[in-house]
């Protein structure tokens, strides 16, 4: 079976624990206003590869992963559209006792795919676009439903998640909603870690080469009085 990818990243440090392999898959079914990797959304485009010759790039870390206690990386793009493919991947990579993590939505129905792929995942990352449901919906294109019980399932099977919100001024930062973010996250057993990503947009210039405009062109990016003002609610009793 083969895989669209969009890229590699060979030493990534901020996507799991450890010195990371991470793959870039392509395609991708929302429509995040705030993509920062905009030409990973069609699903036709990238390169194709088989699993084997995927494997056969990340092996060469192997020791690095060893001595840093990192491993492999499956972003996007929409890793979780290609679960057959990921399936035959990690499988490879459990031979060789490689950690395993996916970068994911979790917005898609958990199919039976889905759940042989969450077994062989070492560790989800998984963003939470907006736990408002209404500004989810306006944000990327679909309500919060399928993202919210993909966390709930990753939690009942005890799969450790490390969760992470995009932090943008004006949407994401509603006292109310972080609130309620932050109850919805204290009911989830397996959640390791928890992070506000601040918004930038360090990748307008590739909806431009696309010939799109920018959805979110008058916004402000996220400053450091932003992300202090949200912790202090996050962690505030």
């Amino acid at each position: 079976m083969n895989g669209r990818i969009h890229s590699f990243e060979s030493f990534g440090t901020v996507d799991g624990p450890g010195i990371r392999f991470v793959v870039f898959m392509q395609g991708c079914h929302l429509k995040c206003k705030f993509c920062h990797n905009r030409d990973t959304w069609d699903v036709c485009s990238g390169t194709t590869y088989t699993a084997k010759q995927i494997f056969d790039k990340i092996i060469r870390y192997k020791n690095y992963f060893e001595t840093s206690g990192g491993g492999v990386t499956i972003s996007g793009g929409e890793p979780l559209l290609q679960s057959e493919f990921l399936i035959e991947l990690f499988t490879l990579l459990k031979f060789e006792n490689i950690h395993t993590a996916i970068d994911t939505s979790g917005n898609l129905d958990i199919t039976d795919s889905i759940k042989k792929l969450i077994d062989l995942t070492d560790l989800f990352l998984l963003d939470i676009k907006c736990i408002n449901s209404d500004i989810c919906k306006n944000l990327i294109g679909m309500d919060n439903k399928k993202e919210l019980e993909f966390a709930k399932y990753l939690s009942s099977i005890n799969k450790p998640i490390w969760i992470r919100q995009v932090l943008v001024p004006g949407i994401t930062d509603i006292p109310n909603d972080l609130i309620t973010l932050k109850e919805f996250i204290s009911e989830l057993k397996s959640v390791e870690n928890f992070e506000f990503l601040p918004y930038h947009d360090t990748g307008k210039f590739k909806w431009i080469e696309l010939g799109l405009s920018y959805p979110l062109e008058d916004l402000r990016i996220a400053t450091k009085e932003d992300l202090d003002k949200a912790k202090h609610i996050f962690y505030s009793n």
